[in-house]
């Protein structure tokens, strides 16, 4: 039985997978203003989240006239968060994918996994744990303050400035053809975030936010 709450959502989204990782997307979703269906097999946890989400159901998500009765169909997009049963995240995958889901995330455990996931329909495979490992990786290894990165190569950190480029607008430090890298973004004590211009002038405790090819944005937050 489906639990709901009176709500209109802009986006609505199928979350399938109720634990630490499914859980925690789905109630985020939802103080965005997203409309969430919430679905786990273990009673319990869909409970748990009864209050939370817009809707939420006791379903064995492999199961494909479960979906349909719950016009799983009619969401937009979907996440998979299920973990633990890899065959049930393949399973629940190629049918979400067969339903015409038009954005599927899927969490996956492994590499091995997520290449089967791809295989199966997964428009988006994430696996939180090597891409945390990663990151945190960087932020242990270097000056970096944050680390994100993107497809094809592409990264985004928040770094301490250069002494070189310290006391100079950004204009004249060169920095995009001596590095590779773009500033974008740079934080005053006190002061809020705000776009760099090439007139920005760059003090020792700034905090930049930087953006270009990985191993530019490595190469630059190693400076001394």
């Amino acid at each position: 039985m489906v639990s709901r709450r009176h709500s209109q959502r802009v986006q609505r989204v199928v979350v399938i997978g109720l634990g630490r990782f499914g859980g925690s997307l789905a109630t985020e979703l939802t103080r965005l203003g997203c409309e969430v269906l919430g679905l786990d097999r273990d009673a319990k946890r869909v409970q748990h989240f009864a209050d939370v989400l817009t809707h939420t159901a006791v379903v064995d998500s492999t199961d494909d006239e479960a979906l349909a009765q719950l016009d799983v169909g009619e969401f937009e997009r979907a996440v998979v968060g299920i973990g633990s049963d890899i065959e049930a995240s393949i399973l629940t995958t190629s049918l979400l994918s067969e339903i015409g889901i038009e954005q599927l995330w899927v969490k996956a455990v492994s590499r091995q996994h997520a290449r089967i996931l791809e295989r199966v329909g997964a428009h988006r495979v994430i696996l939180p744990e090597y891409e945390m490992g990663e990151r945190v990786a960087h932020l242990v290894a270097g000056r970096m303050l944050d680390y994100i990165e993107f497809e094809d190569d592409y990264a985004l950190v928040k770094t301490t400035p250069p002494a070189e480029a310290s006391g100079k607008p950004l204009g004249q430090t060169k920095l995009r053809i001596r590095y590779g890298v773009t500033v974008v973004g740079i934080k005053r004590p006190g002061e809020a975030f705000t776009y760099a211009t090439p007139d920005t002038v760059v003090h020792p405790d700034d905090v930049l936010v930087v953006a270009g090819r990985r191993e530019d944005v490595e190469r630059f937050a190693d400076l001394v």
